[in-house]
């Protein structure tokens, strides 16, 4: 299954359209750097090719007519070859495919019958653009047979062997130089492209954790309540004592509503550090992002390694969305009865504000969070667009996270 044709069934799956915009395209660029250097150096490599193929028409010393029209050939084959290598090349009807290979190969050994061996090197285009464009057998087959071709030119002019074994292997080269970098190309521009929509898929799966959590949470609690408070009215007018019982469960139970609201916003249940890390190396590692990973984090009580977990989980969802990372540092060690975490990236947008007014506080509620357990989170960013996150705890804090310290914050949060 050909780069692209990947892509395409990625896209039927997720549900979403090839042609829907990346999340990687917000600082305005039609694509990320990577893909623009690697597409790029593919174009540098075909002009180069243009460059050489010209200097050997010039170094046969014909006459002006005669050069103007091998330039006009060479131009006309170059236009082709670009065509040929663009990224949605393969989706042409057969009928297209058919001209336009047609047009390469008359363009290509015609001028033989004027240029002789000298034109040979234009053949190179001809089986790169077959490996590009036709099914693997029969494209395969045709490169063969254009390289093998290239062995009759120096022979009719009277060469030696080796000029012509010479002008089949450069033949050879060139058409797999050519299609190496065009799939490489589209190869880079489908990664980012699937990094984006892990972006995306890490949104929609939070979402749903929130709404499932929600629904088990609170919809007991919820039924309860409008049980109690329609027998509460009930027994207003005769049984105030007993509806004063019921007023107590019911404030009983909105408290309780209240603290599973605080836990399902913050994400902050029962979470443990050490798994949180193995499913951001995993997840990092499929956004083709270069991880290490350094785990040391001893025994911690289980507020610690929850709230460490999330500051972990923010900042690799930061990381997704808002850097073009493609290196990271995970390090979680314990050392004179304190837990460090570090997460460090590269890839960051100096000018790069969210100014969405469902953005949130993000960062800011996880480090009221670690005040809570006597810690302290810090982030900085460094030479090279690196960001840096520190985050740093007692394993076994001696104050418990008070409902009260947790309330402004959960409720932006949930907000």
């Amino acid at each position: 299954m050909s780069v692209q044709h990947a892509s395409d069934q990625w896209d039927a799956e997720a549900g979403s359209s090839p042609e829907q915009p990346s999340d990687l395209t917000y600082l305005g660029h039609p694509e990320p750097p990577a893909p623009r250097l690697a597409r790029a150096i593919l174009l540098a490599a075909l002009g180069s090719f243009l460059v050489i193929s010209m200097l050997n028409v010039f170094a046969q010393e014909m006459s002006l007519g005669m050069t103007a029209v091998a330039l006009s050939c060479l131009s006309a084959i170059f236009v082709l070859q670009l065509r040929h290598s663009r990224p949605d090349a393969h989706r042409a009807s057969r009928r297209q495919k058919v001209v336009t290979l047609g047009a390469q190969a008359l363009l290509t050994y015609l001028p033989i019958l004027v240029f002789r061996a000298q034109w040979g090197g234009m053949a190179g285009f001809l089986a790169g653009s077959l490996l590009l464009l036709l099914p693997a057998w029969t494209a395969w087959a045709s490169y063969a047979a254009v390289g093998l071709s290239m062995l009759v030119p120096p022979l009719l002019d009277g060469r030696s062997l080796l000029d012509s074994f010479y002008l089949c292997q450069s033949t050879l080269l060139t058409g797999v130089v050519v299609f190496g970098l065009t799939r490489l190309a589209d190869l880079v521009h489908v990664l980012h492209e699937t990094r984006g929509r892990l972006a995306r898929m890490a949104v929609t799966k939070e979402r749903l954790r929130f709404a499932r959590d929600l629904h088990d949470l609170l919809g007991y609690s919820l039924s309860a309540i409008t049980l109690k408070s329609e027998l509460i009215h009930r027994l207003l007018p005769g049984n105030s004592q007993r509806a004063l019982t019921e007023v107590r469960e019911v404030l009983a139970i909105s408290r309780q509503s209240l603290a599973d609201v605080r836990t399902v916003a913050s994400g902050l249940r029962d979470m443990s550090l050490a798994e949180e890390v193995n499913s951001a190396e995993g997840l990092l590692v499929a956004a083709d992002v270069d991880i290490r990973v350094t785990l040391q984090q001893g025994t911690m009580s289980q507020q610690v390694s929850t709230v460490l977990a999330a500051v972990l989980r923010e900042a690799v969802t930061n990381l997704l969305r808002h850097s073009k990372a493609d290196s990271c540092v995970i390090a979680a060690v314990q050392q004179g009865g304190r837990v460090r975490l570090l997460v460090e990236n590269n890839g960051v947008q100096p000018d790069y504000r969210d100014l969405s007014v469902h953005s949130g506080s993000g960062l800011g509620n996880l480090a009221s969070r670690m005040r809570e357990i006597d810690g302290e989170l810090h982030t900085d960013r460094g030479p090279d667009d690196t960001f840096r996150l520190v985050a740093e705890a007692p394993a076994f804090p001696e104050r418990q996270p008070g409902a009260d310290t947790v309330a402004p914050a959960a409720r932006e949060a949930a907000a």
